[in-house]
């Protein structure tokens, strides 16, 4: 009885999954961009500049910093500070919700260092395969 009732509901929900699915691949592609990745962990140890953060990150240009801590204000992870002195000082900081995304992002990170070195044998394995 049960199992047909989920089944009646999945079939319902496809339109809300198919939705939900689209709305978390949205937030993944945010917390998942490497700029984002790179202005988390800069901010993480507090409130920087532009273009201390810019320093900080290293390789990233200034259009493509500014989109990114343009997208993370508004998805609400950072906050932008603008102090009336001259010239304007402007800092960036993550908001508690930004603060909230350091400790995933430190166990995705402790993944990919103890996994990079089976994924570069799979990686030269796959490659020599294809040749």
């Amino acid at each position: 009885m049960k199992a047909s009732i989920a089944v009646k509901e999945a079939s319902a929900g496809d339109e809300h999954d198919h939705e939900a699915c689209r709305a978390l691949g949205q937030i993944l592609d945010r917390v998942g961009d490497k700029w984002t990745v790179m202005a988390v962990g800069a901010l993480s140890k507090g409130p920087l500049r532009f273009n201390a953060l810019m320093r900080t990150i290293g390789g990233v240009s200034h259009r493509m910093l500014t989109l990114t801590l343009r997208g993370l204000e508004r998805d609400g992870l950072v906050t932008r500070t603008a102090y009336p002195t001259i010239p304007p000082k402007v800092e960036y900081e993550l908001t508690p919700l930004g603060r909230s995304l350091i400790e995933p992002l430190r166990v995705l990170s402790g993944w990919a260092i103890e996994n990079r070195p089976a994924i570069e044998l799979s990686r030269a394995a796959f490659d020599r395969a294809g040749e």
